[in-house]
């Protein structure tokens, strides 16, 4: 789609000439001005209708808009069906009409945006519409419809009855899928409890006996000609929807021997809350009718789609407040689809939705001037102070940092420890102290062992939880899990080596090192170096990272060597004899003095000893064996 003037002027051409049209109806309220001609671009004339002087009629509010459709058949009593809803983000009726999907950001086809803008265009256009009920709103339209159309008495009667036809939203279907026994509980709490139903702002009010007046002075509107059941809200829905929001309805559908489409766009003046049209209570501002012909339900399905999307729209929102006249509406579209990102067929899958954003971007820039598909083309750098928040500036006075830590800290001091007493914490509580306990214990142990037991794993444990008590209770950050880390394992095993090489002792030197490290630590805080943490990059953590690594690595390798030398390993043994072995006894070459002693006590005189006739017993070890001989008798 061509952008800038000429997108304009291209559709210039058809504005102006539905423009003589639009008058003879009656659907334009107002009249185009030197002002208004003088905007070249879509984002220009939406700037320029946003920029007008709001009276009470025209005060945007908050939408909530619901798609209903209807398909007339012959011999077949049809009914308005609610298949999607919109606050912000589109739910749709999921397949088998028995619950909503989860709210996903709406894709929709550049064709169906293109068949909205021409709706709109040969439509009927009817702003500030003065209406009660939906009945008078359908006379209004098909009269619009006759004046300038060949809609005949028998077509008239037909659409008027569909547009009459009954409502049938998605809770309703809910509560009629209700088992008995569960209603008839539902009566007898009633009965006895004369439940409240819950509004919007928290009061409770009879879902019976509640007066018309609890929602005219929620909404602002006059409600005397509409009553509400409020049996048949769903109320845990209507907590979502803002204090103030109107509703804006789409009904689309086709219409048995409809020739040709009627397009309708209705903005009521003042809104009106129209009993059954909506799902949710609220009155309503806006109404998009589009009936047609039988088989092409898909196309209208769609169009209706773009029109509660774009209706979603910040901008085009405050636009369809504002306008004036049919061209006002145009211009949103247009600007709209300046905005639009068009995927390319075949490089995604349309199926698979898209989640909301956790932060909405503001359209704020929009409504600034010269802003090519929500680029802004000049804008001043936003000022900061450097690479980083507050929290790590420089404040020039002593311990000036840790004042605004404290400045920062107190107002939500008592409220972490409050809030910790709910039982909702307990998940957290439990892992905190698993994510705390295992690495002390597991380092403690390897700590005992590098330290020779003069730091292990009971040191350990008492050490963090001394300082893990301490730093929860001054810090800022509660939640920080302490304790013995790989760089701390690394460091004691260098200097207890150092302390065993040079003769030191090792805790004492270690109280020094720790007396040492606090009165630095006081000092850094004094002057507030911790600012300097803002010029640390991802390149300074992955080397200090890296050096703990091969550190870790030489340990390991230098470990292996040494079991190496301590245990040799035999590189010339027969593979053969090692599943073959046995013990013979033979006369002692050279016997020891304990030998000697032995064979002198019991008379043995080595030459009679038939050595071969000996019992044999073996006992075999890890680094030794001994072999025991007893003469056989």
């Amino acid at each position: 789609m061509p952008l800038g003037r000429q997108s304009h002027r291209h559709h210039r051409t058809h504005g102006q000439k539905h423009r003589r049209r639009g008058r003879g109806k009656g659907a334009s309220q107002g009249e185009e001005g030197p002002e208004a001609l003088a905007h070249d671009t879509p984002s220009q004339r939406v700037q320029f209708i946003l920029g007008t002087e709001e009276d009470e009629e025209h005060v945007p509010h908050e939408l909530f808009t619901e798609l209903d459709e209807i398909c007339m058949k012959e011999g077949e009593d049809a009914e308005w069906k609610e298949t999607a809803r919109w606050l912000k983000f589109e739910e749709d009726v999921e397949d088998g009409g028995e619950r909503w999907s989860k709210p996903y950001v709406a894709t929709l086809s550049l064709h169906s945006l293109f068949e909205l803008r021409s709706c709109l265009i040969n439509g009927t256009v009817l702003l500030d519409m003065r209406a009660n009920s939906i009945e008078e709103i359908s006379d209004l339209i098909l009269d619009q419809q006759e004046l300038f159309s060949d809609l005949n008495d028998s077509m008239r009667v037909k659409v008027r009855e569909a547009l009459l036809k009954k409502h049938h939203h998605q809770n309703e279907k809910k509560r009629n899928n209700l088992i008995p026994i569960v209603r008839s509980f539902a009566e007898v709490g009633k009965k006895q409890s004369d439940p409240h139903s819950m509004d919007k702002n928290g009061q409770t009010v009879s879902p019976q006996s509640v007066p018309t007046t609890s929602l005219e002075v929620k909404n602002g509107v006059n409600c005397e000609h509409s009553p509400v059941d409020l049996s048949k809200v769903d109320l845990h829905f209507m907590k979502k929807i803002p204090t103030g929001a109107e509703a804006s309805n789409v009904l689309v559908g086709e219409v048995d021997s409809l020739d040709r489409p009627i397009v309708a766009f209705v903005r009521l003046s003042p809104a009106v809350l129209l009993s059954g049209l909506t799902e949710v209570p609220i009155p309503t501002r806006f109404l998009f009718i589009l009936l047609g012909p039988v088989g092409k339900g898909q196309q209208y399905h769609e169009i209706g789609r773009s029109m509660a999307t774009i209706m979603t729209d910040e901008i085009f929102h405050d636009v369809a407040y504002k306008a004036k006249e049919r061209d006002d509406l145009l211009a949103g579209i247009d600007e709209f689809l300046d905005q639009v990102t068009v995927l390319p067929p075949g490089e995604w899958d349309p199926s698979i939705r898209i989640e909301p954003p956790k932060n909405v971007p503001s359209q704020e820039k929009r409504k600034m001037p010269g802003v090519p598909n929500g680029n802004v083309c000049h804008i001043e750098p936003e000022p900061h102070g450097g690479h980083s928040g507050p929290e790590l500036q420089r404040t020039g006075r002593l311990f000036g940092g840790l004042v605004l830590d404290i400045k920062r800290k107190a107002p939500w001091y008592w409220s972490d420890y409050r809030d910790a007493l709910s039982l909702q914490c307990l998940a957290s509580f439990l892992f905190l102290y698993c994510a705390c306990m295992s690495p002390v214990i597991t380092f403690g142990g390897l700590l005992g062992e590098a330290t020779e037991g003069r730091i292990s794993a009971i040191e350990s444990l008492f050490g963090a939880s001394m300082t893990g008590i301490a730093y929860s209770l001054f810090a800022g950050q509660a939640l920080t899990i302490l304790g013995s880390t790989g760089p701390v394992l690394v460091f004691e095993k260098i200097l207890f080596k150092f302390c065993k090489d040079y003769a030191l002792s090792y805790l004492s030197l270690r109280a020094c090192i720790g007396l040492w490290t606090a009165f630095l630590c006081i000092v850094l805080v004094a002057t507030d170096a911790s600012s300097l943490v803002c010029y640390i990059t991802r390149f300074t953590e992955e080397a200090f990272a890296s050096l703990i690594c091969i550190i870790f690595i030489y340990e390991a390798i230098e470990k292996l060597i040494h079991l190496a030398e301590t245990y040799p390993i035999h590189m010339h043994s027969q593979l053969d004899h090692l599943s073959l072995y046995y013990c013979r006894c033979t006369l002692p070459e050279n016997p020891n003095n304990h030998t000697l002693q032995y064979w002198k006590d019991h008379n043995i005189v080595t030459t009679e000893v038939h050595w071969a006739n000996l019992t044999v017993s073996v006992s075999l070890g890890v680094y030794c064996s001994t072999v025991t001989a007893s003469l056989s008798v």
